[in-house]
């Protein structure tokens, strides 16, 4: 019985000890967190895309406290509610180009041939990897809409053509689209820079046109047509290396309607119809 009583009174002395050692920690060692982080989660919205730079709304708001980020970096919360982020911090919102997803690839099911008839799980992951989806064109979208279903923000939507159409007016810019794609075809892009390339295919000539009807065949005519410098010839494709330089007038002589210029107030992609009635009359 002693030893019964022993260990209790034992144990009850190590707990009281490690409470007391505790208790100094806390009130040397705690660290104040700042009153104005909670506003400021509230103010973001909570929907943690990313679209920051930051994980989530609360190391945004941690970055925010300690000067390393702008209030307008971030792109989900409406401007009044960074008019008040301001405030609350006593600093200038900053001004942060707006970006939104673009898709890459213009090849909906009326332009390019099928080669054979995919069965299998209905994910673009899946169909990429089953000798992509049967299609003839191995780089372009494989159109069952894992983009869509990882966007959190109904900013992508499936048409016709089973092309995904990004809502300029609801994309955050997070990427979760761009991560969904195994074809890598999305792309960030800042909205006054609609210039854009909707093809990923490396072919040339009669090549690409017979894997798509509206795939780049890399005749170089958006590269002539654009001012000096604004666009290079790459591996079959046009890459923009000064996009605010672009003029819409590059964009005139396409083909195939593989180089666009996309304004913020439309979806951002659509099948270039005047591609597929000049492929098909």
């Amino acid at each position: 019985m002693d030893q019964v009583l022993t260990a209790i009174l034992l144990m009850t002395g190590l707990a009281l000890a490690s409470g007391a050692v505790l208790a100094l920690g806390y009130r040397y060692f705690r660290v104040e967190e700042d009153r104005r982080l909670r506003a400021l989660e509230d103010l973001l919205g909570g929907s943690n895309c990313g679209a920051c730079g930051e994980p989530g709304c609360r190391p945004f708001a941690e970055a925010l406290l300690e000067g390393r980020s702008r209030p307008s970096q971030c792109t989900v919360a409406a401007p009044e509610a960074i008019a008040e982020i301001a405030a609350l911090l006593g600093v200038e919102p900053g001004t942060s180009a707006r970006r939104v997803a673009r898709l890459h690839c213009a090849g909906g099911r009326s332009a390019v041939p099928m080669l054979a008839r995919y069965t299998g799980v209905p994910t673009c992951v899946a169909a990429y990897q089953a000798q992509r989806g049967g299609r003839a064109c191995a780089y372009g979208c494989l159109g069952f809409g894992d983009c869509q279903v990882a966007c959190g923000f109904d900013a992508i939507e499936m048409n016709s053509e089973r092309l995904p159409v990004v809502l300029a007016s609801a994309c955050t810019a997070c990427g979760d689209c761009v991560d969904a794609c195994p074809a890598g075809l999305f792309g960030l892009q800042r909205v006054d820079q609609p210039i854009t390339i909707q093809c990923r295919s490396p072919l040339e000539g009669e090549r690409a046109r017979a894997s798509c009807a509206v795939a780049c065949d890399a005749c170089g005519r958006c590269a002539l047509d654009a001012p000096p410098g604004v666009i290079e010839m790459r591996g079959g494709l046009p890459h923009v290396v000064q996009p605010e330089r672009a003029t819409e007038q590059c964009t005139y002589r396409c083909p195939t309607g593989a180089i666009a210029w996309v304004h913020e107030s439309q979806f951002a992609y659509d099948v270039p119809l005047s591609a597929l009635r000049r492929h098909y009359g």
